[in-house]
């Protein structure tokens, strides 16, 4: 039996073409997707990633690790400080969503109150995870730490020893943050009880674990869930296609949908992780703006371009790898795994040709190594890409195993070879049998093949002296003879031969390329990080967005000529604003202005901008500078829900009351509207009570702007006057009897709400707005207020029409009419009201 075997270094030979081929890119000839490659790319969509997260708490100190069926890896946290409300533990469960929670029975009163308060939130939660207690033996460290040294990796060859195998995991896994390796000990004793994934396969089979990766949260900036979804940083919508409205979603216009241009799966999953974890680590924000700078060069857009391309074939590796790892293997993943590879080796040319002091290219150039020729060179000689989509099994190309050769020649040749065999037959056979044939059947062998004649009625019939009958089939009688089972012995079952030999070649090349797993999921780590710049790069380009500059001594913002990176592509004209939110001086702006003169948009507008500028990427705006935010607080929306069994109200004082209790001087509030959910005496002095507690911090107060139509918080003077407060409006003009607005911020205070223009816009009909202005004048005069003339008179004709019409249908001639009764109940009471 031939060995599977390749010579590093050579280049490989392209992808096969197949039917739909795709043109050909600039830089290496990438082939098309066979028939079978579209099927498996819907497998990728169909499979449902899920999460299984393991967490220790201990002495303020966390230690958390998670299961990600999707690329079978496992991720981990070292130990990390938290504090007694677990913030850190409900960020990590805000983004990981996990499927289910595992910890130890033995716990703290902290961790008991908190996973009783998660396990009964069901109304905030579209599925609960399912906590799983173990018992605290199985987190002993010692036994973690063997479950961790003896688990079955693919990413570990086989040929380390047991010291070089503790070496390996020791540069990966920090066996010195002892919560967590016994979050990973108790995770791996979860996975084996459950066999997450293999619950069909054999005992003896484990779950795939494709590697290790840390992710640590360290330099994050806090946002919560009601800040994503009013700002529109993400938002779902049902998919239109009515094979995915039951579980489809599409993402609708917001920030992710507009910038997210990735080619590949994984890049899009990037970009999200990205936005769930902004960042304030400059060194990192700065390498992602510097990729994207490069890209948005005049002379690198060819370039762009074919890397972009090229990033297209980049496929679910991960997944692949799993199938190989349960020996699944489809016939497709082949050719997409062959492909992806292929594609990473073109990005490595390109990247080499790139200026090596941008650390992407450097990385991407040195780490796509030689191991990436050698698996495409391998797969690429081995594997019969048309014949296995034509037999729709793993074949492999001739004069790989001579073995196997002879054998599909044998099994070739067979036809005329057979041919002659049954004419030797027919000699032998009696004169009434007219004709017969040699076949041979997979797994039952050679077999001499007659036609049922007339006299054959009965199952007696059908024996032939020299002949053993095995079966009738579709008015053909088979027999076994001498000349057959001396096929047998001499050729033997070459169908299931050449299946076995070419099985067992398939599973010597599966060994060879889950050996060097850990290179495709770096290629994947890099092409995804890629592919997310590259989209940046180009909303960027199209967009026309600038590069933001970050200053650590800054605390805040500094926008010129900012705009809103949404409104401007559904209005016809945007008016930009700038904003000034870095110094000591105006850290509250108290921003009044008309309805529907763009307060709203505006305070969306610097969240967005800022929001953008702390994951990295582009920002619309002339200039931007980004001081050391640490998290950013709005009430500007209202999440109501039925499920969540709370006022409109309460939900706009549960959002405020996370900004005042959380927010430092380095973070950006963001207010609308604050009070009025409830009396406007009530809303006003909850609002200046919320002020005026940021104003006692003095220079510590964060970086707040607040939109209101109170008018009366400035004109009843309930702010103290300082250089803290800074009176912004939004810029209008009457004209005769129209508003006419400027969407322009600037210093000042609204003189009037101008409700009655919003109303008239909206489509009331203009006696209402009339009377609606008289009686807001009355208010302000202190007049009492009196029903509108008009509308009494009406009423009264109405009444006195209605008597009338009673008194014509009184009877006088009935003898049971009561008079007295008639006037005191019918007559009076009306006349009364009238009069």
């Amino acid at each position: 039996m031939a060995s599977v075997s390749a010579t590093p270094g050579r280049t490989p030979p392209p992808p096969p073409q197949g039917p739909g081929a795709e043109p050909a890119s600039a830089v290496l000839p990438l082939g098309a997707r066979g028939p079978a490659l579209g099927e498996a790319e819907d497998d990728d969509e169909d499979e449902q990633a899920e999460i299984h997260l393991c967490v220790l708490w201990n002495s303020g100190f966390l230690g958390i690790a998670y299961y990600d069926t999707s690329d079978s890896t496992i991720h981990f946290m070292p130990d990390a400080p938290d504090h007694e409300s677990l913030k850190l533990l409900q960020r990590v469960l805000d983004e990981v969503s996990p499927r289910s929670i595992v910890t130890s029975a033995k716990q703290d009163e902290t961790m008991s109150q908190f996973l009783g308060k998660l396990a009964s939130r069901e109304h905030t939660e579209p599925q609960r995870p399912e906590i799983i207690f173990l018992p605290s033996v199985d987190f002993g460290l010692e036994i973690s730490k063997q479950r961790l040294l003896s688990g079955n990796y693919s990413f570990i060859p086989d040929s380390m020893t047991a010291t070089e195998k503790i070496l390996f995991l020791s540069s990966i896994i920090p066996f010195d943050c002892l919560l967590t390796v016994r979050a990973l000990g108790g995770l791996l004793k979860f996975l084996g009880r459950r066999r997450i994934g293999v619950e069909l396969e054999a005992s003896d089979v484990s779950v795939p674990i494709l590697g290790f990766k840390k992710f640590v949260l360290t330099h994050l900036v806090s946002i919560d869930q009601d800040t994503y979804s009013v700002l529109q940083i993400f938002k779902s919508e049902s998919h239109p296609s009515v094979y995915k409205v039951a579980t489809g979603l599409k993402e609708g216009l917001s920030l992710f949908g507009i910038l997210n241009r990735c080619r590949c799966k994984w890049g899009e999953k990037l970009l999200r992780l990205w936005f769930t974890r902004p960042t304030r680590d400059l060194g990192e924000l700065n390498s992602r703006l510097e990729v994207i700078q490069f890209f948005l060069l005049p002379q690198n857009q060819d370039m762009a371009q074919i890397l972009h391309r090229l990033l297209g074939h980049i496929k679910n590796v991960p997944l692949i790898l799993r199938r190989m790892k349960l020996s699944h293997t489809k016939v497709s993943d082949w050719q997409v795994l062959y492909k992806t590879v292929y594609s990473a080796l073109g990005l490595r040319d390109a990247c080499r040709a790139l200026p090596q002091a941008i650390q992407l290219f450097r990385d991407i150039a040195q780490e796509f190594s030689d191991d990436l020729h050698h698996i495409a060179s391998l797969i690429g000689k081995v594997v019969d890409f048309e014949g296995s989509l034509a037999e729709n099994r793993f074949t492999v190309l001739p004069n790989i195993d001579p073995e196997i050769d002879e054998k599909k020649r044998k099994l070739m040749g067979l036809p005329s070879f057979l041919t002659a065999v049954a004419r030797k037959e027919l000699e032998t056979l009696d004169p009434r049998i007219p004709s017969c044939s040699v076949i041979y059947i997979p797994l039952i062998g050679f077999l001499l093949s007659l036609p049922r004649l007339p006299f054959m009625v009965e199952a007696r019939d059908f024996e032939i002296e020299g002949l053993d009958f095995m079966f009738l089939s579709e008015e053909k009688l088979h027999y076994r003879s001498a000349r057959t089972k001396e096929l047998d012995a001499l050729l033997g079952d070459l169908h299931c031969e050449i299946r076995d030999q070419e099985t067992l070649l398939m599973h010597q090349l599966q060994c060879q390329v889950l050996a060097r797993a850990a290179v495709l999921t770096r290629v994947l780590d890099l092409a995804s990080r890629l592919d997310v710049l590259l989209a940046l790069a180009s909303a960027a380009r199209d967009y026309g967005y600038s590069r933001p500059r970050y200053s650590s001594r800054l605390r805040g913002v500094r926008i010129q000529n900012g705009r809103h990176p949404l409104m401007e592509l559904c209005a016809r004209t945007f008016v930009p604003n700038s904003a000034d939110c870095g110094g000591d001086h105006g850290r509250i702006k108290v921003i009044t202005g008309p309805n529907s003169s763009g307060k709203s948009i505006y305070l969306k507008q610097v969240g967005l901008i800022t929001f953008m500028a702390l994951v990295g990427s582009f920002v619309p705006a002339q200039d931007v500078e980004i001081g050391a935010v640490d998290a950013i607080f709005t009430r500007i929306h209202s999440c109501e829900s039925i499920s969540l069994g709370l006022s409109t109200f309460m939900i706009d004082l549960n959002q405020v009351a996370k900004a005042v209790n959380n927010a430092t001087e380095h973070s950006l509030v963001l207010i609308d509207e604050f009070g009025k959910g409830t009396n406007t005496v009530d809303g006003l002095a909850l609002l200046a009570a919320v002020l005026r507690h940021w104003v006692a911090l003095g220079p510590s107060c964060p970086q707040i702007l607040v939109a209101t139509n109170f008018l009366s918080l400035v004109q009843l003077q309930l702010l103290p006057q300082g250089p803290l407060i800074q009176y912004l409006t939004m810029e209008t003009c009457e004209d005769g009897g129209d508003l006419v607005f400027f969407y322009q911020i600037c210093e000042g205070v609204a003189n009037a709400s101008h409700a009655s223009h919003t109303a008239a816009q909206a489509g009331l009909p203009h006696k209402l707005i009339a009377r609606g202005k008289e009686v807001s004048d009355l208010i302000r005069s202190g007049n009492p207020i009196r029903p509108a003339n008009e509308m009494l008179r009406k009423t009264q004709l109405t009444k006195c029409q209605t008597l009338v019409d009673t008194f014509l249908k009184l009877d006088l001639e009935d003898p049971s009419l009561d008079l007295d009764v008639f006037m005191s109940q019918e007559v009076l009471p009306v006349a009364s009201s009238v009069l």
